[in-house]
């Protein structure tokens, strides 16, 4: 039950970024058909990057964690931007958020999975039962913050948007320096 609820409280902890940078990607009025292929992408890189750092040694991680805040970072502020452009050609109709960009967002939330993978092994005998948690959690976390994001920017419009791109900014500007 220990180990249970150990795995369950990482799932979370690992999935609290997607949760709040879901709330800005949702306020782009994106349909329900790319929320839920977003929030699979999310979900599967949560099962593959802890299974990956599991088997990825402690050297080549140290150095990836340098690279990895980096990396988010440059991710975040380019979806911000990408949304802060769209607001200049605004339009009612749902946004088609390209696949690329929903790829990046999940590598770049699911880097800190890869790390936690490394350590799982201490934690848990059965990886795979772990990273599904990873996954699951994930999912419904990505989930909520694109429908939460969705129904926010009906009630505030543009300004919701601008409020979920400055919210990316900042966050990659910190994972920029971090």
């Amino acid at each position: 039950m220990k180990e249970i609820l150990t795995i369950l409280i990482i799932a979370i902890a690992l999935s609290m970024d997607t949760l709040s940078l879901s709330l800005g990607i949702g306020t782009g009025n994106i349909s329900k058909k790319r929320c839920l292929i977003f929030s699979c992408l999310v979900g599967i890189m949560h099962f593959i990057m802890p299974l990956i750092g599991s088997f990825i040694g402690l050297k080549l991680v140290e150095l990836f964690m340098l690279k990895s805040n980096f990396l988010l970072g440059i991710i975040l502020i380019y979806l911000a931007i990408t949304m802060l452009i769209e607001i200049i050609k605004p339009d009612d109709k749902p946004k088609n958020l390209k696949l690329f960009n929903m790829f990046l967002f999940a590598v770049g939330v699911s880097i800190d999975s890869f790390s936690a993978g490394i350590g799982l092994n201490a934690i848990t005998n059965n990886m795979i039962f772990a990273v599904i948690i990873f996954s699951i959690t994930s999912f419904c976390f990505t989930y909520i913050g694109l429908l939460i994001g969705k129904y926010a920017n009906r009630l505030l419009g543009v300004y919701a948007t601008i409020f979920g791109a400055i919210l990316l900014l900042i966050i990659g500007i910190f994972h920029l320096f971090k």
